[in-house]
């Protein structure tokens, strides 16, 4: 029996990649590997056995002293803390292999040498483009930015890449810096896994060996959620609103073509798109923060899902959940979405920030036959459920896991999703 040591900042379901890291944990569980999380200890955590191993808990948008500040700015580059702690817990458990996902700012790189010379097979899930831009989005006021590209790494000061904080955005170079001139990721990690072929092919762009990355794709778990083909009236989007998701450039779009949206979800933005909506008299609905069956109802009864994206996205769990409803997406072509949308068959693309071009496709939609739109439902969930299982990401981990050499791998038995809880939005 293998023991996997699964490594995240947060234990809790706080966005897409604590998904993923939480829901990954109960596969492997329900393969019969022994699980052990180190993590931040937060009071939204879920139960563990493992708590007093996490590290004390730190939060970079709480209301500290001065001198609490400064601890915390050291502990970006280097934690003390999460390196004696995960010694500690390493002696105890003796893990076969360790598998991190986030691990930035809270817990830092400092746990990477500690694994390397324990000699633990290391594999870490890169869900950002945090080790090419400083700043995780490549994105600045004007739109998609790559100017650090080259080592150029002094733009995210000059261009005040962190909050238009020159103090933060300082703090987050000299991170990058240290941490860069270490080589402390690509030392001590023998896997980098990509979610998306975007993101996989943008780190070899960068200069990145291609024999240290592998493309594994997220996964839904489709027998948790029942598809409903029967489009509705409406579109929606649900996710954060955040200026990188092009909901400002959506609620445009809908108001133009006079379609009916709903909005699901909360975030900066939030206020401002209330506004602009009122302002255009649209047709739009703002439902808060929804999660589980609430959010699926809003989901099954819809038309199609828009991700108007402006920004280089992952491999957007959103796209893979709609799919296991039973509907269609409409998805900007941008990072990794195309990848995750057949043209005409699942959904369709448009030009990502383009008002006019967003206006077409919503209109498409609306003036397409109901049984067509079925169709594309059905596609999608066929697809989905064929390439994004559980048991097809759990088919590609082992594989990754017995390549590097990890021990006590169990073979892969048939698998029930059935005690496994759908995925949240996030």
């Amino acid at each position: 029996m293998a023991n996997l040591l699964s490594i995240n900042n947060y234990y809790y379901r706080r966005g897409g990649a604590e998904v993923v890291f939480l829901e990954q944990n109960k596969i492997f569980e329900q393969l019969g590997w022994n699980i052990t999380p180190f993590s931040m200890k937060h009071d939204k955590n879920e139960p563990t056995e493992w708590q007093n191993y996490f590290v004390n808990e730190i939060e970079y948008g709480a209301s500290y002293g001065w001198r609490h500040k400064l601890i915390n700015a050291l502990k970006i580059i280097y934690s003390w803390e999460a390196k004696n702690k995960l010694q500690s817990l390493i002696d105890m458990i003796e893990p076969d292999a360790a598998h991190l996902h986030n691990i930035y700012h809270h817990l830092s790189p400092s746990v990477l040498p500690l694994l390397k010379k324990n000699g633990i097979p290391t594999v870490m899930t890169l869900h950002d483009l945090k080790l090419l831009c400083p700043a995780y989005l490549m994105l600045d006021e004007s739109g998609i930015c790559e100017k650090c590209k080259g080592g150029h790494v002094y733009n995210v000061v000059t261009n005040n890449c962190m909050k238009q904080s020159f103090p933060l955005s300082s703090l987050i170079f000299m991170e990058t810096l240290v941490h860069r001139l270490l080589k402390i990721y690509k030392k001590n990690i023998d896997t980098f896994i990509l979610p998306s072929q975007f993101y996989l092919n943008k780190f070899i762009a960068w200069g990145w060996e291609p024999d240290r990355l592998i493309h594994i794709p997220n996964f839904v778990n489709t027998t948790a959620l029942r598809p409903d083909y029967q489009p509705g009236e409406y579109f929606v989007f649900f996710g954060r609103l955040s200026k990188e998701k092009g909901v400002r450039t959506l609620i445009q779009a809908a108001s133009e073509a006079n379609v009916e949206l709903k909005i699901v979800g909360r975030g900066p933005q939030e206020e401002e798109l209330k506004i602009l909506a009122a302002s255009l008299d649209a047709n739009v609905t703002f439902l808060g923060f929804r999660t589980g069956a609430a959010l699926h109802q809003v989901i099954s009864n819809a038309r199609a899902v828009v991700l108007p994206s402006e920004w280089y996205e992952n491999a957007p769990m959103s796209v893979m959940e709609s799919y296991a409803l039973g509907k269609p997406v409409i998805g900007a072509n941008i990072g990794g979405i195309p990848e995750l949308i057949r043209d005409g068959d699942t959904g369709i693309t448009f030009q990502s920030g383009n008002v006019e071009s967003l206006i077409m496709s919503l209109i498409q939609f609306k003036r397409m036959r109901n049984s067509a739109v079925v169709e594309m439902g059905k596609s999608a969930r066929q697809w989905v459920e064929a390439e994004y299982s559980v048991e097809k990401y759990a088919e590609r981990l082992l594989n990754l896991y017995s390549g590097l050499g990890v021990k006590n791998i169990m073979g892969l038995p048939s698998m029930s999703q059935k005690k496994m809880p759908a995925l949240p939005v996030v």
